[in-house]
């Protein structure tokens, strides 16, 4: 048996699986509201309880929202400090890994059906090329995958706190005004729900007349209210928002293509993506990413992706799981042959 699970701040999903002859078959899966306990520890307990398994799984692999050092996290709005030691020891699990949940969702792109993906350019891919899973959601994600001994292996990376370039005058303009607010401007100061709502009250302040629907400026993240007033209201700042933020997305995913050479191709993950796939598809997200202009034909080649599939973080750690499963187990076979 193993086990994994997607951590969050809001909610976690744990899940236990055992491979038989005839392929991986789940066992017990729950759902969690994060903060009804005091740790994770006190979770994990209540789960293993509730699965009434008959031995404790041989390996875990669990992506938590938030960077990972030397094996440990600490969850950005919880009390909540996680080890891969001290889960291993309490629950006497032999292997156990925290991985970035960004981590996690590049290591699921293998395993995703046509039915979890929306293409924005097919492209042509290139077997065993880099890929680069970013995504925008309550900040920016970025992960490498990299071929390494037959296997994506997947790098988690702080790429979204990259420096904002804007390509045209109003992106300039807009980079100024958060220069004064901020100081550093970072990719994730724009393509995040803070980004938008961001972009969205600067263009407000930029209006003549601001438009009666929604005259004052929004609070901090509130991003869902704008596509909202875009896909429900027709509000023309909502629906300007949402395509200067598809051009700086598309932009900046470019630019993580070529700095990769990413002819494996490029995938959106995140919370927002899924939300405004038309928007994404209108044209100005891959006119961004396909204007580099001695390699825009290049950028034409490489396929771009949107991931649809909501659990793609615990996917991703069902895959981590099982293989640190397999590897546990040869090297028991190995060191019992020898």
């Amino acid at each position: 048996m193993f086990l994994y699970g997607d951590i969050g701040g809001t909610k976690t999903i744990l899940q236990i699986a055992e491979i038989k002859l005839e392929g991986i078959c789940p066992l017990f899966t729950k759902h969690y509201g994060s903060q009804d306990f005091a740790t994770f520890s006190d979770l994990l307990k209540d789960f293993l309880t509730n699965a009434k398994t008959s031995y404790s799984p041989l390996a875990a692999c669990f992506a938590v929202a938030g960077p990972i050092v030397s094996q440990q996290a600490t969850l950005t709005n919880l009390p909540w400090h996680i080890t891969s030691s001290g889960i291993a020891e309490q629950f006497s699990i032999p292997v156990v890994k925290l991985i970035n949940d960004f981590e996690a969702a590049a290591l699921a792109v293998e395993a995703l059906s046509s039915d979890d993906l929306v293409t924005l350019q097919a492209g042509h891919i290139h077997e065993q090329a880099m890929r680069v899973v970013l995504g925008a959601g309550t900040g920016m994600g970025v992960a490498w995958l990299i071929w390494l001994n037959d296997r994506y292996s997947a790098f988690a990376t702080e790429g979204g706190h990259m420096d904002f370039a804007p390509t045209n005058a109003l992106q300039t303009d807009l980079l100024q005004t958060l220069r004064h607010k901020f100081g550093h401007v970072s990719v994730e100061r724009l393509l995040s729900g803070s980004g938008l709502t961001s972009i969205f009250n600067f263009l407000q302040s930029n209006h003549e007349k601001p438009s009666d629907l929604l005259a004052t400026q929004l609070k901090e993240d509130s991003g869902a209210t704008i596509t909202a007033l875009a896909q429900t209201h027709n509000h023309p700042t909502a629906i300007q928002s949402l395509n200067v933020f598809a051009e700086i997305y598309g932009a900046f995913a470019g630019n993580l293509a070529l700095a990769g050479l990413c002819r494996g191709g490029v995938y959106i993950a995140g919370g927002i993506a899924p939300k405004i796939i038309d928007v994404l598809r209108s044209g100005n997200f891959m006119r961004a990413f396909c204007d580099k202009g001695r390699f825009s034909t290049l950028m034409h080649e490489i396929p771009v992706h949107i991931i649809t599939n909501p659990e793609i973080s615990l996917l991703g750690a069902k895959r981590e799981a099982r293989y640190l499963l397999t590897s546990y187990i040869d090297n028991q076979v190995n060191r019992n042959g020898q």
